[in-house]
C-alpha cells in the first residue's frame, strides 16, 4: 500500500518533506485518512507549518496516510491504506502519523511533519525505528491543521537524524533557536512500567550518555494517562462526532467516537484538575533535572495480525500522552533494537525548552553503542 496519498512537487530543491494528512496543503483535500472526508474541497490555502517550510526551500513530496482522523494509536487505515513498517515489516507502523513516519524509515523523503495528541508522533517513531519530536504545546502554529480547536494537539518533525530533526524544527518554528552547550545538563530517570529489556535499553543509553543521572518518580502519571484520555476524547468527540452519522468512518475509529461521546463535562474537569497537579510535578522534577528520560513504549510494537481491534491498543501510548496533557516538549530516539523489535527512549524537557531537549537528545543519540 502506497505510504502517499497525494505525491507532490512543490517547493525549492532543498530537503524533502512529506505531510501528515490533517494538515492542509493549497489545492489538495485534506481528508485526514477518512473516507468521510473524501469529497471535501481542496484546501485554499496551506497551514503555516507548511508555508514555512516553503519558504525555508524544502520541497514538499506529497501528503501521506495517517490513522483516520488521528484517533488511533496503530496506524491501520483500510480505506486510505496502512503504510508497511519499512524496518520492521510485521509489526504496524503506528499511529496516528503512521505515513510521516514510515516515509522517513523507508528513506522515502528527508524529513516529515505529523501531529501528536496523545502520542501520535512519538509511538510511530517508536515503531518504526526513526527520531520524531512533540514539541512544547503552542510552540509550532496549527493553522490550517485538524482539528482547529485543541488543548494537546502539537504538530512537529520526524528525521532519521537528529540534525535534519533541528533543521526541520529551525524551518516550522521562527522562534527555535540556537542549541544551547549541554555543561552541567543531568538527566532524571523517570520510573515507570515496561519490558526488563527496555529498561536495560534506557539504563544503557543514559549510562552511556555520559550524563549524571538519579531516579524519579511521579504521584500522578497513571492518573495523567487517564485524564489524557478523558480530555481527547471530548475535544475529538467534538471535532469529529458529527462525521459518525455519515456510516462512512472505519468500525474501529467510529466505535471509539461512540464511546467518546460518553465522556461528560465532569470528566472534562476531573482531567484538568489532574493536569494541573501532573504539570506542576513535572515543572517541579525539571528544577531538579535538565531532562527526564523514559522508555516511549513500555512494550514491543503489536503485530499487524495482533492489531485489528486498534480500540484495544490505546494503551500504547502509556508513556507518552501524560506529556500532551502537560504540556512538555518530548522526543523519541531510536535505540538499538532487541529481541526483534524497535525500542526507543523518550526525553522531556521544561515548557519552551525544546532548544535544550534537541541539544541532549543528539548529544545521546550520538553516544549509542
Amino acid at each position: 500500500m502506497s505510504i502517499f496519498v497525494k505525491a507532490l512537487n512543490l517547493g525549492g530543491q532543498g530537503p524533502s518533506v512529506a505531510i501528515k494528512d490533517s494538515i492542509d496543503v493549497a489545492g489538495v483535500p485534506t481528508q485526514a485518512g477518512s473516507q468521510a472526508l473524501a469529497n471535501v474541497p481542496p484546501a485554499a490555502a496551506s497551514a503555516e507549518v507548511v508555508e514555512h517550510l516553503l519558504a525555508a526551500g524544502y520541497r514538499i513530496a506529497g501528503k501521506v496516510t495517517m490513522h483516520e482522523l488521528a484517533f488511533g494509536t496503530t496506524g491501520i487505515n483500510a480505506w486510505a491504506g496502512t503504510p508497511i513498517n519499512p524496518r520492521f515489516p510485521d509489526l504496524v507502523p503506528g499511529g496516528s502519523s503512521s505515513g510521516s513516519a514510515a516515509a522517513v524509515a523507508g528513506g522515502l523523503v528527508d524529513v516529515a511533519i505529523g501531529t501528536d495528541t496523545g502520542g501520535s508522533i512519538r509511538i510511530p517513531a517508536a515503531c518504526c525505528g526513526v527520531f520524531g519530536l512533540k514539541p512544547s504545546f503552542g510552540r509550532v502554529s496549527r493553522r490550517g491543521v485538524l482539528p482547529a480547536l485543541t488543548t494537546l494537539d502539537c504538530v512537529g518533525p520526524f528525521a532519521a537524524d537528529m540534525d535534519s530533526l533541528i533543521a526541520c524544527m529551525q524551518a516550522i518554528d521562527p522562534s527555535f533557536g540556537e542549541l544551547p552547550g549541554i555543561d552541567g545538563v543531568s538527566v532524571g530517570v523517570v520510573d515507570v512500567p515496561a519490558l526488563d529489556v527496555i529498561r536495560d535499553a534506557v539504563a544503557a543509553a543514559v549510562a552511556g550518555s555520559g550524563l549524571p543521572a538519579a531516579p524519579v518518580k511521579f504521584e500522578h502519571f497513571e492518573a495523567a494517562y487517564q485524564a489524557g484520555l478523558a480530555v481527547i476524547n471530548a475535544e475529538t468527540w467534538a471535532a469529529c462526532g458529527h462525521l459518525v452519522e455519515t456510516g462512512k468512518v472505519g468500525p474501529d475509529v467510529a466505535q471509539r467516537l461512540l464511546n467518546a461521546a460518553r465522556t461528560t463535562p465532569a470528566d472534562v474537569d476531573a482531567a484538568n484538575r489532574i493536569r494541573a497537579a501532573f504539570s506542576a510535578e513535572v515543572d517541579a522534577a525539571l528544577e531538579r533535572f535538565s531532562v527526564l528520560a523514559l522508555p516511549t513504549m513500555a512494550d514491543a510494537p503489536p503485530s499487524l495480525d495482533q492489531a485489528a481491534d486498534t480500540s484495544r491498543l490505546v494503551n500504547m501510548t502509556a508513556l507518552v500522552r501524560p506529556f500532551n496533557l502537560s504540556g512538555h516538549p518530548a522526543i523519541a530516539i531510536p535505540l538499538p533494537a532487541r529481541s526483534g523489535f524497535p525500542v526507543s527512549l523518550q526525553l522531556v524537557a521544561a515548557k519552551g525548552r525544546d532548544e535544550l531537549l534537541c541539544a541532549v537528545a543528539r548529544h545521546v543519540a550520538s553516544r549509542l553503542q
